[in-house]
């Protein structure tokens, strides 16, 4: 059985071939497609090609149908693999993911960030996500007192 492709293209002009269906996981996608809005041809011009074949990849795994079988642990471990990358790049997935709108991409790019985070103090996630902390030892002073159950 044939089934319908459609190209994407990178900020870098760069075109990828997926199967339509695949694509529709991608909300973004699925609308412009229902709309008409193409040629065949989509322009995902806010993310490079790297990222794009990320996301490809990760629809054209969770495209699980009768000719792509996949069991819920299998499916976790290869997310659980997909996604051991360098912060810069999760948080790329994670732009892409939510313009895109493809719901369980962002999930999984949220929870990957969310266990990146877990137990750190303030100071480590300041660091982590390059918040410059614009508080005065007062006025910090002040928030842990006000706050001291936060900080048990």
């Amino acid at each position: 059985m044939s089934t319908k492709k459609i190209m994407l293209k990178s900020s870098e002009g760069k075109t990828f071939e997926i199967e339509e269906e695949t694509a529709r996981q991608c909300q973004t996608i699925a609308h412009m497609i229902e709309a008409e809005c193409t040629d065949n041809v989509i322009l995902v011009l806010k993310m490079t090609s790297e990222i794009l074949e990320m996301v490809i990849e990760y629809c054209n795994k969770h495209h699980v149908d009768a000719a792509n079988p996949c069991s819920d642990d299998d499916l976790e471990k290869w997310d659980k693999e997909f996604m051991e990358k360098d912060k810069s790049t999760i948080f790329a997935l994670t732009n892409a993911a939510n313009f895109l709108n493809n719901k369980s991409l962002l999930h999984l790019a949220g929870q990957t960030v969310a266990d990146m985070i877990k137990g750190n103090t303030p100071k480590q996630m300041r660091e982590f996500f390059n918040i410059e902390n614009d508080l005065t030892p007062e006025e910090e002073a002040a928030i842990r007192r006000e706050n001291k159950w936060a900080f048990e």
